[in-house]
């Protein structure tokens, strides 16, 4: 009897190991549990096979909107005909467990972004027993994470002459202290605030500008803990507590197009915005100021609409320059230490997983590159998807998620 206990206490640790969450870890948020596209437990290949396999797909809607995953489930906010919705699906075998009631979205893309569909963009955050959504005419929800149900709705249509920006809400809401943050509003006006997690009552906001496509970050910097940021217009720090302004820099571009999401690297920002190249910035105490000072820019790499991993001293990207280039940077001095060819993709997701990074593009390209290397030098490239794959795909463990135009896919390595 003592040997049947032992063998079911074993059992039970290996089903927790082999478990879709734990095998993976669990990926709350936009670009991962840190926000920066770095990957947790990861089963990486000793070799890479010459094919994915299709272990299930499902229909799943339209939008951009990247998959959450946790405790075996996952999380998708995507439009089912003129109306958002989200799912919530089992990660082993795809099937639905449930999903929100509908909420009717009605709505018509700039005439310069028809191509990229009517969203959703943004992709939720899931924290405790709650999922936050932005739908992409700025409408703001709480779900409970077990069974769908709204918990709460913010409509800011009474607040701002329009709810979103001009090519619709992109940037990707975030929760800190109990609070859920995201920029609400739209073109020329709007506030970046933060909600009471449990009864969306507002804590603190900023209202100084209009929302940009890119989604915030937080960084210890100069000794305080700071929400960095692209707006409409700036890049501001605000202090993640009070909602402050601590600094700011200008970032007007020409169309209002900020769109990357900031990366922390030891004490500095790095940033990258349509015709400013690649810059960093360090934010220093100044009396009882603050001030963010250039530190390097390389103006031979450029991105847009998609953001950078760092992994050691190297900042990986796409530029859009030649077409789309991918680009290795040192983080420290700005330096160039490789270009690829250029027409690799007009966007790319990155995982960081260590040895590797796993770059997909809009067009289904997954390339496997492996970090440190002194040349663009791909180790296997495959063909994912048979539409678009504009969100940002999951890792987990030996597997990865791939969302392309309505469907989403586990494939394994």
């Amino acid at each position: 009897m003592e040997i049947f206990f032992e063998w079911l206490k074993i059992s039970a640790l290996l089903a927790s190991l082999l478990s879709p969450a734990a095998a993976g870890g669990d990926w709350p948020q936009w670009r991962g549990p840190n926000r920066d596209g770095k990957v947790g437990a990861v089963s990486v290949p000793q070799a890479w096979p010459k094919a994915l396999k299709e272990q299930w797909k499902v229909t799943v809607g339209v939008g951009h909107s990247s998959p959450l995953v946790s405790g075996g489930k996952i999380y998708h906010h995507t439009r089912l005909g003129e109306e958002e919705v989200l799912l919530c699906l089992d990660a082993a075998t795809g099937k639905e467990l449930w999903r929100s009631p509908p909420l009717p979205v009605s709505y018509t893309m700039n005439s310069a972004a028809t191509d990229h569909g009517k969203g959703p963009k943004s992709t939720p955050v899931l924290s405790g027993d709650k999922v936050f959504t932005l739908g992409i005419t700025g409408v703001l929800s709480c779900h409970d994470a077990r069974s769908g149900k709204v918990l709460w709705r913010k409509d800011f249509s009474k607040q701002y002459p329009v709810t979103a920006p001009l090519y619709g809400t992109a940037m990707s809401p975030m929760v800190d202290g109990g609070a859920v943050i995201a920029h609400v509003g739209g073109q020329d006006k709007g506030a970046l605030t933060a909600f009471d997690a449990g009864s969306g009552a507002v804590k603190w906001s900023y209202d100084a500008d209009g929302p940009a496509y890119a989604s915030p970050i937080i960084a210890t910097l100069a000794g305080v803990r700071q929400l960095v940021t692209f707006t409409q217009k700036e890049m501001v720090g605000i202090n993640a507590e009070t909602g402050k302004l601590l600094w700011k820099l200008p970032a007007k571009t020409s169309y209002d197009t900020n769109s990357v999401t900031p990366l922390a690297y030891k004490d500095t920002v790095i940033f990258s915005a349509e015709g400013k190249g690649v810059f960093a910035v360090r934010v220093a105490k100044q009396g009882a100021d603050f001030a963010a000072q250039e530190v390097w820019r390389n103006a031979d790499n450029e991105m847009y609409m998609n953001s950078p991993v760092i992994e050691g001293n190297m900042l990986y990207g796409l530029s859009v320059k030649k077409r789309g280039q991918f680009f290795c940077l040192d983080a420290d001095t700005g330096k160039t230490v490789w270009q690829s060819p250029g027409r690799m993709g007009e966007n790319v997701a990155i995982l960081n997983a260590g040895k590797v990074l796993l770059l997909l593009t809009n067009d289904a390209n997954l390339i496997v590159l492996k970090t440190g290397a002194k040349a663009y030098e791909p180790v296997m490239q495959y063909t994912v998807a048979t539409s678009p794959t504009w969100a940002h795909p999951v890792f987990l463990g030996n597997r990865i998620l791939v969302k392309d135009e309505t469907t989403l896919a586990s494939l394994s390595f």
